[in-house]
């Protein structure tokens, strides 16, 4: 299951041109019986001249993995402010949109087929979460960037739940300074699926 996901940008991506993806796993956790979280980073850099453009972090936990005698995570806890949110915004996600995003390439039978749904205990296909992700993203851009992207220098959040497709999704942002915090939740499940969200952004 997908738990993490950060990216630092470097600089502008470009909408076209080529990249070169070097791919490491950066450490594996112990959770004991609960599992094992899978750290790994993802380096793109432009093949013309070797520059970096983005920094790629992604964790996952493999369920019934643990107990291996591997080292702990260390907790990060990082806090919101405690005022009231600079920007709320509501996002509808589409009854279909698991089965849009799944052109992006990502064919996991959970965000399409109800019977892996079920096994996983879902009951329904699930979004997937770099797609939670991106309505994130774009929640940010929004309220704070005026839809211009290469303000962004970082982007990341750690999953809590699933988000259905069919949700609703309120996003509330808290901006200091170009260090943006964020959560989202579907209100009418009463579901966090969106926790320790930051971005930085240039003002």
């Amino acid at each position: 299951m997908h738990g993490e996901e950060a990216v630092t940008l470097h600089r502008p991506v470009p909408a076209t041109g080529d990249v070169v993806a070097d791919s490491r796993v950066v450490a594996v956790y112990d959770k004991g019986e609960k599992g094992a979280v899978v750290e790994r980073e993802t380096v793109l850099t432009d093949p013309a001249n070797g520059e970096l453009i983005a920094t790629i972090t992604r964790t996952a936990f493999a369920m019934a993995d643990g107990d291996f005698g591997g080292p702990a995570q260390a907790p990060v806890q990082r806090n919101r402010p405690q005022r009231k949110p600079d920007a709320v915004l509501e996002f509808q996600t589409r009854r279909d949109q698991a089965l849009l995003y799944r052109l992006c390439g990502d064919r996991n039978p959970l965000h399409a087929d109800p019977d892996v749904a079920n096994a996983a205990g879902f009951g329904t296909p699930i979004l997937h979460g770099l797609c939670t992700y991106g309505i994130c993203c774009r929640a940010v851009l929004q309220a704070f960037c005026r839809f211009e992207p290469d303000r962004f220098r970082s982007h990341s959040v750690r999953f809590s739940a699933p988000v259905f497709p069919g949700d609703l999704i309120t996003i509330k942002l808290w901006n200091d300074d170009g260090d943006v915090s964020f959560e989202a939740d579907v209100p009418a499940r009463n579901a966090s699926v969106i926790k320790n969200g930051k971005s930085r952004i240039v003002q």
